[in-house]
Order: structure tokens, then C-alpha cells, then sequence
């Protein structure tokens, strides 16, 4: 005969599983830092001041 499984605890562990699964998405896609983040967007900013600095100005 077959091992004797609580269907309770393996509906539990399946679902914890898939939470920790979860997590770690959730971690690789929000777990930046305050300080990641003002990081990159000053960069971004100080990107795009520099292109629009070197633009031609527009002759009409």
C-alpha cells in the first residue's frame, strides 16, 4: 500500500509553495530601495536635460 497522506497539509504545503513563488517575483520586481530609485531617476533626469541641450533650436 500507498504512504497515508494528510490532504490538508499537502493542499497547505502546495499553497504555501506557490506563495513563496510569489514572493520572489514580487521581490525581484519592487525590492528597490528609496535610495535605487531616486538614484535612477535622477540619472534618467540628468539624461534627458543633456539631449536637450544638444538640440539644434528650430529655425523658422
Amino acid at each position: 500500500m500507498g504512504e497515508i497522506v494528510n490532504l490538508n497539509r499537502a493542499r497547505k504545503a502546495r499553497d504555501k509553495a506557490a506563495a513563496k513563488r510569489t514572493a520572489e517575483a514580487n521581490r525581484l520586481t519592487f525590492g528597490r530601495t528609496k535610495a535605487e530609485r531616486l538614484t535612477t531617476r535622477t540619472e534618467r533626469d540628468r539624461d534627458a536635460a543633456r539631449l536637450e541641450g544638444h538640440k539644434l533650436d528650430e529655425q523658422e
